[in-house]
C-alpha cells in the first residue's frame, strides 16, 4: 500500500512505519544519559527533559487518534501518558512505548478515512506525520548534546513534501501561517541530491487568500519561473524549511528576491 505525495514522490507506507519505529529508537538513544536540563537551542525555552517528554506525549496523542480513527477535531490532547516521575527514565519511557506505537501502526488502514489537521484526510496522514515530528525532534536532540546529524535523502525529500502540502493547513495552531499572502509571488525549493536520483523541486505561489502550491509545469507543459529559488540537499531543505537552518548559510544556492524568502521564514516559522 502506497501513500503518493504532490511531488511524485511516493512512499510505501510500511515505509513510515518502520522508520518511525527506528527514529524514535535514535531519539531515545541520543537522550538516554545526556543532562535533562540541556538547553535545546533549536526549540528556545526548552531542555532535553520537555523535548523528551514532547516527543513521547505526541506519539501517544497520535496512536490514540490512530486506534480510534476519530472523525472529529478532538477537543483534548489529554492521554495516559505513563510518564516516571523521574526526568532521567524519559529515554526508557520514549523506548518502551515503541511496541505499541509500531501495533497500532501494523494494525492501521493507511487508506481509512479520519480527521486530520492537513490534506489527507486518512489515517496514512498520522503515520508521515509522525515521522517527520520525530526525525526533526531527533535532529534537535543530536544538536543539543553534541553529535552530528544524518537524515536519509529520501525521507528528507518525502519530508519537504510533506511540510509544504500540509504548511497550508497549519495555521490553525500556527496564526503566522494564515497571514502569509502576496500578490502572485513564487518561490522554489529544489533538491540537489544528484547522486541519489532525488532532484525534485515545489513551487509555492503566495496569493492575496493564502499560500498555493503550484503545479510544476504549466498548462502549456512548462514550468513556471519563481521569483525566489532555493536549492540544496533535501535533508538541508528539510531543515531549512522547520527553521533549523537558514538561507543564507553555505550550503543552499539562492537565486531572486531575498525578502521575499525572509517573509517567508518568518511567517512559517512554528
Amino acid at each position: 500500500m502506497e501513500t503518493t505525495s504532490r511531488a511524485g514522490h511516493p512512499l510505501p507506507y510500511d515505509t513510515y512505519r518502520q522508520a518511525v519505529e527506528q527514529e524514535t529508537l535514535r531519539f531515545a538513544e541520543v537522550v538516554q544519559g545526556a543532562d535533562p536540563a540541556t538547553a535545546v537551542p533549536s526549540c528556545p525555552g526548552w531542555t532535553l527533559a520537555e523535548l523528551t517528554r514532547h516527543v513521547g506525549s505526541l506519539q501517544r496523542w497520535f496512536c490514540t487518534l490512530l486506534s480510534g480513527l476519530v472523525q472529529e477535531r478532538p477537543r483534548s490532547r489529554d492521554v495516559e501518558l505513563g510518564l516516571p516521575e523521574r526526568v532521567q527514565e524519559y529515554a526508557d519511557w520514549v523506548a518502551t512505548g515503541v511496541p505499541a506505537v509500531a501495533a497500532v501502526l501494523r494494525a492501521t488502514d493507511p487508506h481509512a478515512a479520519m480527521w486530520a489537521w492537513g490534506e489527507d484526510q486518512h489515517a496514512r496522514f498520522w503515520a508521515r506525520r509522525m515521522l517527520f515530528e520525530t526525525l526533526v525532534h531527533r535532529v534537535d536532540a543530536e544538536r543539543a548534546v553534541g553529535r552530528e546529524s544524518e537524515i536519509d535523502p529520501v525521507l528528507a525529500a518525502d519530508g519537504v513534501d510533506e511540510f509544504l502540502v500540509n504548511l497550508p493547513y497549519a495555521g490553525v495552531f500556527a496564526p503566522a501561517v494564515a497571514e502569509l499572502r502576496g500578490t502572485g509571488e513564487t518561490i522554489a525549493f529544489q533538491c540537489a541530491d544528484a547522486a541519489e536520483g532525488i532532484g525534485e523541486a515545489w513551487l509555492v505561489r503566495l496569493e492575496t487568500d493564502g499560500l498555493r502550491l503550484v503545479p510544476r509545469a504549466g498548462a502549456d507543459g512548462t514550468p513556471p519561473e519563481a521569483q525566489a529559488v532555493v536549492r540544496g540537499r533535501a535533508a538541508d531543505l528539510l531543515l531549512l524549511l522547520y527553521g533549523r537552518r537558514s538561507y543564507k548559510e553555505s550550503a543552499f544556492d539562492v537565486s531572486g528576491e531575498p525578502p521575499l524568502l525572509d517573509t517567508w521564514f518568518t511567517h512559517t516559522a512554528f
